[in-house]
């Protein structure tokens, strides 16, 4: 009598992951076929427009652009460093604006900051992957002598 109830269980897991699988399929499909429903929809207006590709369709070609100025090397091209070591009398202006904006955070903190809160005040998202990207500017900042970091992880203004 339990094989059977065991069975019945097991098979209703089974079948119950089973389906959520074919739900995630079937939302994949349904998207492909929307997608497929509008690239229909444009090339029956535009095969509409120009009889099949015989006739221009009144869309304006680009002007040829001109010769590209000369490129002027700004920070992190050619080996430049996008944060440049902290040297006394030089001011927050050498930084880009993001970087002057943490410093800014960090100035203006009662205390040791962490990087969630550098990420919350710089508008991000708090998962790991919006986090980490803020941890190596931090990081650069304290490398370069800009801020510095505690034994906590946490960052000080020099």
């Amino acid at each position: 009598m339990t094989d059977v109830l065991t069975w019945t269980v097991e098979r209703r897991v089974q079948l119950a992951e089973r389906a959520e699988l074919l739900r995630k399929e079937l939302t994949g499909i349904e998207a492909e076929v929307a997608r497929l429903e509008a690239a229909e929809t444009v090339f029956g207006q535009w095969a509409e427009e120009t009889d099949g590709g015989r006739r221009r369709s009144g869309i304006v070609e680009p002007e040829p652009e001109p010769e590209p100025e000369r490129v002027v090397a700004a920070p992190g091209a050619g080996g430049m460093l996008v944060v440049p070591h902290r040297v006394e009398g030089r001011g927050l202006v050498v930084l880009t604006p993001e970087y002057r904006r943490i410093m800014e955070i960090v100035t203006d903190a009662a205390g040791p900051v962490m990087a969630k809160d550098f990420a919350i005040a710089l508008g991000r998202e708090t998962t790991p992957g919006k986090i980490e990207p803020v941890r190596g500017q931090l990081r650069k900042l304290s490398d370069r002598g800009w801020l510095r970091r505690t034994g906590s992880g946490r960052y000080l203004p020099r």
